[in-house]
This record gives C-alpha cells, sequence and structure tokens, in this order.
C-alpha cells in the first residue's frame, strides 16, 4: 500500500493509499469543526439532511435508483468524535473497474454524486426542506435518546460526561437532545452553509486508482464548493492530572440487575509527548485483552465481575475501565482495579503478560490493512494527530516497546472520577408498583 496526501483546494486535502487488495473502492468526505455543545447536533443532522436528496436527485428512492445504475455505489452519512474534534460527512465505496462490463471506470461518476450530495441539496427558496430537516431531527432525537437502552456504553458515556464535565469532550459526538430539540430548517441552512465556508475537509481514497486520477475527479467535483477564511483553529485540550486530589465519585441508579462500574483515569505527563505504540501496549497490559491484568484477575482469578476492560482514548489522553458487578461487590472490585494498576506502576509485569499484549496490538495493527473502513479511520485519525505512519509501521514499533515504556506511563496515569451506575432500593421498587 502506498500513501500520499495534498492540498487540492484550500483547505481540501486528500489522503490516497493505493492499494490492489480489495475489489471495491472506499472514499469518504470529512468536514472537521469544533466539537462544542451549541453546535455538535446541529453538525451531525447535517449529513443526514443531505442525504435526503439532491437538486438532481431530488429523494432518496431517486439517489438509491442512481447508486443502484452505478452497479450498487454505496454512500452513507458518517459522525464521528476524534478527541474535541466533530467529524462529519460521508462515506462511499463502488465496484472496481476490473471487475465491470467493459472496464468502466466509477470513480468520477461516484465522487460527483458525493459532492452533490454536499453541495447541491434539494432546497426551496434556498432554504434545506422543512420536511426533511424535521424528519431527521426526529431520528436524531430518539438515536441520542436510546442511548439509555444499552447500559454498558451508556455508563461509558456518562462517566466522560461527569469526569470531562468542564470540557468539550463531554459533548457526544451525536450532541444534546436540548439542542437537537431547537434545530429548524433556516438555522441549519445558515449552519450548513457557514460550515461550507469555513471547515476544513478531508478526502480520503483507497483502491487502484493513481492519486492523479482521483485528485482530479475530487478537484472537478468540489470545484463549486464556497470557500471563505478556512478554521484551522482545531485541536483536542488535554488535561494531564485529576480535577481534585481523591476521585469524583458519582452514583446513578435505575431499574438494572447489574451494576456498571466504569473508573476514569487521565494518562497524566505521558501525554505531553505521547508514545502511541506504548499507550497501546500498556492498555493491553491491563485491560484491553484476554491476557490482560484485568481479565485474567479480577473476573477470571477473583470473580469480582462479569466483565472488566479498559479502553484508551489516546487522542483525549484518558483511559476507561468498564466492569459489570454485582451490586454488593462494588469495593472489592474497585479496590481489585486500583490494584492491578498499582502492580503495574511498581513493574509487576510478567513475560507472559508483556509478550501477549504486543503481540495482539500488532496483530490487531495488522489486520486493519484487511478492512477499508479502519483503514479510513486509522488515516483520519493520524492526520488528525499530525502524524504519518501506517498501521504497519506502527506494529513495528510495537516491537520495540520495553517494559520500562510501559511502567512509566503506569505511573503516570491518575484516576479522576468513579462512575457507578447500580439498581434500585426495595423501597423505591415498591413505590413504583400498581
Amino acid at each position: 500500500m502506498e500513501y500520499s496526501r495534498t492540498e487540492l483546494l484550500p483547505g481540501v486535502f486528500l489522503s490516497h493509499l493505493r492499494s490492489d487488495k480489495f475489489k471495491t473502492a472506499c472514499m469518504s468526505l470529512t468536514l472537521l469543526t469544533q466539537l462544542r455543545r451549541e453546535s455538535a447536533a446541529m453538525n451531525a443532522l447535517i449529513p443526514y439532511v443531505l442525504r435526503r436528496g439532491t437538486t438532481r436527485y431530488g429523494d432518496m428512492e431517486a439517489l438509491s435508483r442512481r447508486m443502484d445504475e452505478l452497479y450498487g455505489t454505496a454512500i452513507e452519512p458518517v459522525v464521528r468524535r476524534v478527541g474535541e474534534i466533530q467529524c462529519i460527512g460521508f462515506y462511499g465505496s463502488f465496484p472496481e473497474e476490473a471487475y465491470l462490463p467493459g472496464g468502466e471506470s466509477l470513480l468520477p461518476s461516484a465522487v460527483g454524486l458525493m459532492a452533490d450530495m454536499l453541495l447541491s441539496p434539494k432546497t426551496r427558496g434556498g432554504l434545506l426542506l422543512p420536511q426533511y430537516v424535521d424528519s431527521e431531527k426526529e431520528k436524531l432525537l430518539e438515536r441520542i435518546r436510546s442511548r439509555i437502552n444499552d447500559k454498558r456504553s451508556y455508563s461509558l458515556s456518562r462517566c466522560i460526561e461527569e469526569m470531562c464535565c468542564f470540557e468539550d469532550f463531554a459533548v457526544s459526538r451525536l450532541g444534546g437532545e436540548e439542542e437537537a430539540e431547537n434545530i429548524n430548517y433556516k438555522k441549519l441552512t445558515r449552519h450548513y452553509r457557514e460550515l461550507l465556508q469555513t471547515c476544513p475537509v478531508e478526502l480520503f481514497y483507497c483502491g487502484k486508482a493513481g492519486m492523479k486520477q482521483v485528485a482530479a475527479a475530487f478537484r472537478e467535483a468540489l470545484a463549486s464548493m464556497p470557500r471563505g477564511e478556512i478554521d484551522y483553529d482545531l485541536g483536542t485540550d488535554i488535561r494531564m492530572n485529576a480535577v481534585e486530589a481523591q476521585p469524583r465519585y458519582v452514583e446513578e441508579q435505575m431499574d438494572v440487575s447489574q451494576g456498571k462500574l466504569v473508573m476514569g483515569f487521565r494518562l497524566g505527563e505521558c501525554m505531553e509527548e505521547p508514545d502511541v505504540a506504548a499507550i497501546h501496549v500498556f492498555n493491553s497490559v491491563y485491560g484491553s485483552g484476554s491476557t490482560s491484568k484485568l481479565f485474567m484477575n479480577v473476573r477470571e482469578k477473583l470473580s469480582l465481575c462479569y466483565y472488566a476492560s479498559s479502553i484508551a482514548y489516546i487522542h483525549k489522553g484518558l483511559l476507561l475501565v468498564a466492569s459489570g458487578i454485582e451490586f454488593d461487590k462494588f469495593e472489592a472490585a474497585r479496590d481489585e482495579i486500583f490494584a492491578q494498576l498499582e502492580a503495574m506502576k511498581q513493574g509487576q509485569i510478567t513475560d507472559e503478560e508483556f509478550t501477549a499484549a504486543k503481540r495482539c496490538v500488532a496483530s490487531d495493527l495488522r489486520s486493519l490493512t484487511d478492512s477499508q473502513g479502519e483503514l479510513e479511520g486509522f488515516y483520519l485519525a493520524q492526520v488528525l494527530d499530525g502524524l504519518d505512519y501506517g498501521p504497519m509501521e506502527l506494529a513495528e514499533l510495537v516491537e520495540d516497546v520495553t517494559k520500562e515504556d510501559i511502567i512509566r506511563i503506569a505511573q503516570s496515569v491518575e484516576c479522576d472520577m468513579i462512575y457507578f451506575l447500580r439498581g434500585l432500593d426495595e423501597e423505591e421498587m415498591d413505590d413504583g408498583e400498581p
């Protein structure tokens, strides 16, 4: 795979990954904007409204017919959060010309259709259609409200909200319910046009076509994009230390049969010059795999939880430990999670743990090359972090990580938040009965 990057238009950058590995080509178009509570819901809504219809293909049925004509080309809205940058736009895929009758190239048509969705939405009087905006707004509200249905992911997001309550990272990629309810078609149209003028745009392509061919297709398709003063002042504020001397504690009660304990940590001083490969290995040793300390000790050996795993948000410098527990095992599980981190700080990492973690991380990174979608997400994150190496190069860096690197990271980690979702008391359950 050959990676290259260039600026096509003011503030419009193309990342090109040449590969003969896949039968389809993939592409994405992403607008970058700072994640903020007042605008996050509007940003999240825009690609879904744009996907409803263009001036040429006025509704989703017409768009679907056009994509069928392009041999099953697919283009879908995407809304992501990378650190404190909100990434909105489209992801698409289409068959490579070698697998089509007559060797027809779909690149110009597929890129043109994606650009039409962005630049030429169906409007009336220059405004986005109220019925499209209202319909997609209701769907967005349903997605925001439905997060409570998955208690595992809900507890993770609640811990982040409380731990980062003074930071933009507390805002969901979809925004908040109150802000979403206040969206109307006039307000959304104004915001959409402002984004077109000011947002940096990241384009991605992975397939057989060369850089010149892809660049020409995107440059022509986006030639009419209105551009003003581009807002390059995007980034993520990384807090090195916990907010208070002792971990803050938040408890919520719901009608659940299994408690959810989430512990939020700051990665600390290691984020001043982050060693991404070493952080991945540290996370694997601590809690991200089946050979980790949390899995082998908290879950398997001591049976303190149904699951226990850690997630590193490297872009933000956070580490979250999530576990499902019996309500009366809160203190024991909490203390053992702390104990396993303390063991790492003291250098208590066996050769078997260390070798298994490195092998797992390197394998996961190399497997990214088997999925165009994973590659697209990886390279977008690399661009936002100012890095230029691919997953294979990162896997090689993992091989060079030492135990001392892992111990230093563990020693810089501080607990900032403990969140516990527990069940209702018996009295409260009785009060709810008819």
